[in-house]
């Protein structure tokens, strides 16, 4: 059994560290596979920074309009050679990830346009966009444009019957994929789901766009949605593909006639990918961009060792120890609001920034319920990062993602066990 070092710094219950020395000696097979898609996209990401000619003098700063600025042209091709694409808008003006699926949908998306929702109700913060229970100002309905949505089926996955009849029925524009579960405790969507979704949507509409809400799907295996059938993809760079160095932005990849719509949404219409000062950010966007494989690699081990240490001690856990992963979120349902809130107090105890902060539920803007977050970041926000939240709501679930490395990640997750068991929510 490997020894732990954990209580040469913290103070871990001995029972604890007993279960963590069997939860790492049986991650060891899943941990060699993990590996492996780490070595293909790191090793894909250095080829896209070879072909394109990565030079010192791309990572130099732009002001005012940022035109002619070619270290951010370079960035853009090797992000659409990373996500297997044509062409790629990657920025660091897109303020998240829900404002970058905004850009795409807004540039592809016209009045009186339908959109298909093939994943069931999205997650929170999107909902206000499509202005699915309200046509609140500004969103798509306020522009006229249609929003559908096919539930998914009783154990959560996607009711491809369903999607085939009801794009048979209309004419869709757009078919839109959510590959992470949000705040539900429905699988993920692995690439070859989505490929089986792809392949759906072109039998029956073939003219329809499909895309893909990528967030915190990128590298988590050895293809992207994008090489599987969809036509766009979108996603935040302080998630996977930010490698925990872009300090905020995000990207859009696929079909160049696509991109080049998003980037008049982006800018303007007669403008769009030609202008946008870089500031000085270039640096850290191709920093985080090459270490996000290896970064990605490291959060999806975290995701494991949580999913066997957490189940091992009780709680349901999805995806569970031995499944495939569509990205790099945890899911662990704790069962009481006392549970969730001390797994995220314990969580926020190991972190590396504001460690001696106490998380509390409070209402964020975007979400129906209060909402729990350990998020001890260097950048705020970044998920990417161990980090874990949750609304405060049956089943009081916590979801969980990240880890820049996996020795301090485990660290983070075995504090949230300690601090559960120090609750009473936790019985050895």
């Amino acid at each position: 059994m490997q020894k732990s070092n954990i209580n040469s710094f913290f103070d871990i219950d001995k029972r604890l560290i007993s279960i963590d020395g069997e939860i790492i000696k049986k991650c060891a097979e899943r941990f060699a596979e993990i590996d492996d898609i780490t070595e293909y996209n790191q090793l894909k990401v250095l080829s896209a920074f070879i072909k394109n000619g990565v030079s010192e003098a791309a990572m130099a700063g732009s002001t005012g309009y940022g035109y002619d600025d070619r270290g951010r042209e370079i960035l853009e091709r090797v992000m659409a050679d990373a996500m297997g694409t044509e062409d790629a808008l990657m920025r660091h003006n897109f303020v998240s990830g829900t404002h970058t699926l905004t850009v795409a949908l807004f540039g592809l998306l016209r009045p009186g346009d339908k959109i298909l929702c093939l994943t069931g109700r999205p997650y929170d913060t999107i909902i206000g966009v499509f202005g699915i229970d309200s046509k609140t100002d500004g969103s798509l309905a306020d522009f006229g444009v249609e929003y559908r949505q096919v539930d998914l089926l009783a154990d959560g996955t996607p009711d491809l019957d369903g999607i085939r009849r009801a794009l048979s029925e209309d004419n869709y524009k757009m078919a839109y994929i959510q590959r992470s579960r949000g705040y539900s405790t429905r699988p993920s969507l692995t690439v070859d789901g989505i490929k089986e979704l792809c392949a759906a949507v072109r039998e029956v509409s073939p003219g329809s766009i499909i895309m893909v809400d990528n967030c915190y799907g990128e590298f988590t295996a050895k293809r992207e949605p994008t090489e599987v059938g969809a036509d766009i993809i979108a996603g935040s760079l302080i998630k996977n593909p930010g490698g925990g160095i872009a300090p905020t932005g995000g990207y859009i990849a696929g079909r160049h006639e696509l991109i080049e719509k998003c980037a008049a949404r982006l800018t303007c219409p007669g403008v769009g990918r030609e202008a946008g000062a870089t500031l000085g950010h270039s640096r850290e966007l191709y920093m985080g961009l090459f270490s996000a494989p290896h970064v990605v690699g490291e959060a999806l081990k975290t995701a494991v060792y949580a999913s066997l240490l957490f189940e091992s001690l009780g709680f349901p856990v999805t995806p569970r120890f031995g499944e495939e992963r569509g990205d790099i979120i945890q899911c662990v349902t704790l069962g009481t609001r006392e549970g969730l809130i001390a797994f995220c107090q314990g969580m926020q105890s190991g972190a590396p920034v504001d460690s001696f902060v106490v998380p509390e539920p409070w209402d964020m803007p975007g979400y129906d319920d209060q909402v729990i977050m350990a998020a001890g970041a260097f950048t705020l926000g970044a998920s990417i990062e161990l980090s874990a939240d949750g609304p405060l709501r049956e089943p009081y679930a916590a979801w969980m993602q990240g880890g820049l490395n996996f020795h301090s990640a485990r660290a983070g997750v075995l504090l949230a066990a300690q601090k559960m068991l120090e609750a009473g929510k936790v019985s050895l």
